[in-house]
């Protein structure tokens, strides 16, 4: 997962509003004469036939999972739309040779999740040079030329709201501590959820940050790492863990040790991080979404590229080049809102 912070934000609901119908209807294109399809609006209405190849990592996490389910359940809602899906890979050469077939059998449109964005440059390069429009999905190639338009999540946002919501929380108590638990850290996107995560405690000079360790994104080194962290550290404030997954195994460690004396806040947005949250019975308050429907907005992309058409909302003809999904917070307040979109 990996962000790109300076662009064109949005919700993940507001992502698929851009495409709602009544902006522009077919009439009206029909009316305004031959460059109307070009200047048209896509919504849920029939139109052109387009062939999607979608290509992803494997779905070795609940959140890659959910992608997988996103984009599929997306593409079934369009007549129009058919969706050539490859069964993901996590090794470069592999998934770059299922790109490859997609690029043979003359998709129209494909949406790539690469495994590794730099590694797979050379191949979002050849399928745009070979006229099929790409649309990145979250981990960004290289090179701008290498895809027609880039989606997904917002990994410096990410720790910049967990941030301010413990700091919002905690901005009354004298001498705060907090720890992190964090990802994978040769990974570019734990660096900028904790960079976030720094600049927000910024603003709150009763927090402390007193410690921060990164597990593996896993249920295991997230138990492991989280009992590291309580022993270290016998009483603190707040805990923001980079990832649900991981924070299954966290939340058991720390029931293990008997701790409640903090709150924490989740990453991702998992179902069972939701669920958690509307009971409201551990220490469980808060999670920061990096929304998985990235990936049924990445398929309306694709099918409004391949149907040449724009998106509403905008003055512009064409699709943005870029859009960043919005990491909203959710609490006990809106997790009912939420439910609805949380991974398994």
């Amino acid at each position: 997962m990996t962000s790109r912070r300076n662009m064109l934000f949005g919700t993940a609901a507001a992502g698929a509003a851009l495409f709602a119908a009544g902006c522009t209807s077919n009439e009206s294109n029909e009316d305004a004469g031959n460059g109307a399809e070009q200047a048209g609006i896509a919504d849920d209405k029939p139109g052109k036939k387009v062939t999607i190849g979608f290509a992803g990592p494997q779905a070795d996490h609940g959140w890659l999972n959910a992608i997988n389910q996103q984009a599929r359940n997306r593409a079934k809602k369009y007549e129009d739309v058919t969706l050539e899906s490859t069964e993901g890979s996590n090794d470069n050469a592999q998934q770059i040779g299922q790109i490859e077939t997609l690029i043979n059998k003359k998709v129209d449109v494909l949406v790539i999740l690469p495994a590794d964005g730099k590694a797979l440059t050379q191949v979002g390069l050849k399928a745009m040079r070979a006229g099929i429009p790409v649309v990145n999905l979250d981990r960004v190639f290289a090179s701008q030329q290498a895809y027609r338009c880039w989606i997904g999540g917002d990994n410096y946002g990410m720790g910049l709201n967990a941030g301010h919501y413990i700091g919002e929380q905690l901005k009354d108590k004298k001498n705060a501590r907090v720890v992190e638990l964090a990802g994978i850290d040769n990974l570019e996107l734990t660096r900028q959820r904790t960079d976030g995560f720094d600049a927000a405690l910024k603003n709150y000079p009763n927090i402390k940050k007193v410690a921060r360790q990164a597990a593996e994104f896993t249920v295991e080194s997230g138990q492991e790492t989280m009992a590291q962290l309580l022993r270290a550290e016998p009483k603190f404030d707040a805990l923001w863990n980079h990832d649900d997954d991981q924070g299954v195994g966290a939340e058991r460690a720390i029931k293990q040790a008997g701790r409640d004396e903090f709150l924490m806040v989740g990453g991702a947005g998992s179902k069972r991080a939701m669920t958690a949250i509307k009971a409201d019975n551990t220490v469980m308050k808060a999670t920061v979404l990096y929304p998985p429907t990235m990936a049924a907005s990445a398929i309306d992309l694709a099918r409004a590229l391949g149907q040449g058409k724009g998106v509403g909302g905008l003055a512009e003809f064409e699709i943005p080049a870029s859009l960043t999904l919005y990491s909203a917070v959710v609490t006990k307040d809106n997790v009912e809102e939420y439910l609805p979109i949380g991974f398994t």
